[in-house]
């Protein structure tokens, strides 16, 4: 089981009022005074009590500059955000802190190789004369924070080094800086693990833990996937709370929510659920809940696309089920309509559920331009998409059924048919199309060039004068590759390769029977398939003459009024009706 918290819950251990801390050492003042029995002895004592409260406020005064500091701590370097979720239930079997220093430091070696891994530190410190140790990870903390933390705890009197008055100390002197308590030995040691810091004081049995998280992280910059002409440049990072800060910045809707929870028996991948109370369907919620609670691996390294594996058990069917953008906005859009958005932490993309064959070739651009370019370049698109599936095809065909082709397209077909049979000249250009792709992902920048120009003249030009290729399979192999790169999504792009290359094999074995039953054939797996038990070929199957209109017209946005039906979204009018 795995523990979730909502953004914004009441799960957060309450910070206590200073006056408690106050009460508290008038109590222990009336105690000393009815034990003295020197009357004089206990007047000094109470001048020299609040000669010390004043320095104390003299000190604090001269600290306001650090506190200035330490409210200004970037929301980005907090990493997961909140300590709560941290604090989950955990598989392992609960195990106390213990109270002597020398037993803690133990365990920490025992169990985190303090000692051996150089990462790990524990910092054994004495305040008010008790003895302390901070453990944290290197490099996961902010340290001009830790440093204005340990300063304020010099200040401190014996009596006020326990967790119980320490957080009040913290809510007073350092109210940036989140703190909860935590007996569970474990528990502190996946938070730590998780970017925080815990305080541990002796014969206490507990520790603090403070969030001063700072990962490592880059700015938001434009997606390389999903660039556009007109819009913005920001785009999501590897850091979780960035980028649900930037969905947030565009929904200030109250009905945002952010669940959150912990996968992974050895990563503790933190996997946030997105979602606006009022619009989504509860039951698509409550289905993606169970599934990702279901969830059992070692871990999420390569995170989201580990996630959809074991959420999403698609076998062998090449197509996604799962649609991922790199945008903000176009997050935030799909909200909108009632998806859920599923973010991980260290990955830049976020899953968004359920979705359609028809969403994944829609693209942000289009909506960023007047409603009738839109549709133009909505529809070039489609036809980008349709040539990367059937030009080839249709064009074996022709050649090996010539009285196929109609009188119009009697120029089609080549007078030389090379030295290798053309379905081989296909499977070779295919394969030759996918090494070059290859190779410009992993040559250096400053080689793209070179690598370009090579590719260029091989394929393109001394293959053909060879007489391995014809002219014709370069050209439309090239217009199928275009095809295939100008589609929205590029996980679509390589399953509808894949099906082109059984639509060449079944024409070079069946002729035009071969065409129609694997078309036929695939058509009918999209059509059984679903994401998140929604329909995939919505809203063609089942049919919806609305939604055909939206996917075939950039309608304007006063004119598409209502969301799609197939989510069963609790609110289905996006403009209230005016009365």
């Amino acid at each position: 089981m795995r523990g979730w918290s909502t953004d914004g819950s009441d799960g957060q251990p309450k910070f206590k009022h200073p006056a408690i801390l106050q009460q508290s050492l008038l109590e222990r003042e009336e105690d000393l005074t009815a034990a003295e029995q020197d009357s004089g002895q206990v007047e000094d004592e109470r001048l020299a009590s609040d000669q010390e409260q004043t320095s104390g406020q003299e000190q604090n005064g001269d600290l306001q500059g650090a506190e200035h500091e330490l409210g200004e701590v970037n929301p980005g370097d907090k990493g997961a955000g909140d300590l709560k979720h941290a604090l989950g239930p955990n598989s392992q079997t609960k195990q106390p802190i213990p109270k002597k220093l020398e037993e803690f430091r133990a365990l920490l070696e025992k169990e985190v190789g303090l000692g051996e891994s150089f990462d790990v530190i524990a910092r054994e410190m004495t305040f008010g004369k008790r003895r302390t140790s901070l453990f944290f990870i290197n490099g996961f903390v902010k340290d001009t924070v830790l440093t204005e933390i340990l300063k304020r705890l010099t200040y401190l009197h014996p009596d006020e080094v326990t967790p119980h008055a320490l957080h009040s100390f913290f809510e007073l002197y350092v109210p940036a800086v989140q703190v909860v308590q935590e007996s569970d030995f474990h528990l502190v040691v996946d938070a730590v693990l998780a970017g925080s810091s815990a305080l541990f004081i002796e014969d206490e049995g507990a520790a603090l833990l403070i969030d001063a998280k700072a990962f490592p992280a880059r700015n938001p910059e434009e997606p390389t996937l999903e660039r556009v002409v007109r819009g913005s440049r920001d785009g999501f990072v590897e850091t979780m709370l960035v980028n649900v800060t930037l969905v947030r910045r565009r929904l200030r809707d109250p009905g945002l929510r952010y669940e959150i929870m912990k996968i992974g028996r050895r990563t503790k991948t933190d996997v946030c659920i997105a979602y606006i109370n009022d619009i989504a369907d509860p039951e698509l919620l409550d289905s993606i809940k169970s599934k990702l609670e279901e969830v059992e691996l070692d871990g999420l390294p390569l995170a989201d696309k580990q996630l959809e594996e074991a959420t999403v058990k698609r076998g062998w069917n090449p197509y996604p089920l799962v649609r991922y953008s790199e945008r903000p906005d176009v997050v935030a859009a799909q909200l909108l309509e009632g998806n859920i958005a599923v973010f991980v932490d260290t990955s830049p993309s976020v899953m968004l559920l359920p979705t359609t064959f028809f969403d994944l070739v829609q693209h942000a651009e289009e909506n960023r331009q007047t409603p009738f370019i839109g549709t133009f370049l909505r529809w070039v698109r489609f036809l980008g998409i349709f040539a990367s599936l059937f030009l080839l095809p249709i064009w074996f065909l022709y050649v090996l059924e010539p009285g196929l082709k109609p009188p119009a397209l009697d120029f089609i077909g080549p007078s030389d048919l090379g030295r290798l049979p053309l379905v081989l000249q296909f499977l070779v250009a295919e394969i030759g199309v996918d090494l070059m792709r290859l190779a410009s992902v992993h040559t250096p920048t400053p080689l793209a060039t070179a690598m370009s120009l090579i590719a260029a003249i091989l394929i393109g030009d001394i293959a053909v004068k060879t007489g391995l290729f014809i002219n014709e399979v370069i050209l439309y192999m090239a217009v199928a590759a275009i095809g295939m790169f100008a589609t929205p999504s590029y996980e679509l792009g390589l399953a509808n390769r894949i099906v082109r290359l059984l639509l060449i094999i079944s024409v070079a074995v069946l002729h035009l029977p071969g065409l129609v039953m694997m078309s036929t054939l695939v058509f009918i797996i999209l059509v059984m398939e679903r994401s998140f038990n929604r329909p995939y070929m919505w809203p063609l199957i089942p049919f919806d003459a609305r939604g055909i209109w939206n996917i075939m017209l950039r309608t304007p946005v006063l004119y598409n009024r209502t969301r799609p039906s197939f989510l069963r979204p609790q609110q289905l009018n996006k403009i209230p009706s005016k009365k």
